[in-house]
């Protein structure tokens, strides 16, 4: 098991508050899942979701995922004044969280994008495998 880095101040040694506090805003799951089911990894591919997020947020939201060991730079190696953002192992970790977070939605909410849930619902496993196949190469150790 990774050694753990030592914890910034949570309001409570509790693992859900600490779940809530790195996750609990609904911008840094949509980014994730951008990056898990989209593929997403500049800037302008998160400005441009569907969602749309306001510049100021994103840049903050991306600063604490980045912060949390969620995500991490890396530069563009054509321009190297651009950065893509990479999902760390720590992050691609979520990818089974956010699968039953669909799943649930899905159960008790009208939502639409029915394919996405027949595809988990039909073989959980193999969705997941192809997310993590997605990132293979690409991700980054957490720091």
């Amino acid at each position: 098991m990774p050694k753990k880095k030592s914890s910034p101040k949570w309001r409570s040694g509790c693992p859900l508050n600490a779940s809530v506090e790195i996750l609990g805003d609904r911008w840094s799951l949509l980014i994730i899942r951008d990056m898990m089911l989209r593929g997403f990894r500049t800037y302008k591919e998160f400005l441009d979701s569907y969602e749309g997020i306001a510049t100021n947020i994103l840049a903050d939201r991306l600063r604490k995922l980045i912060a949390h060991g969620i995500i991490a730079t890396q530069p563009d190696p054509s321009d190297g004044r651009k950065l893509f953002y990479l999902l760390t192992a720590k992050g691609l970790d979520l990818a089974p969280v956010l699968t039953e977070m669909v799943l649930w939605a899905a159960a008790h909410e009208d939502t639409e994008n029915q394919a996405l849930i027949r595809q988990i619902q039909k073989d959980k496993g193999q969705f997941l495998a192809a997310v993590r196949q997605r990132w293979a190469g690409k991700t980054l150790p957490s720091s």
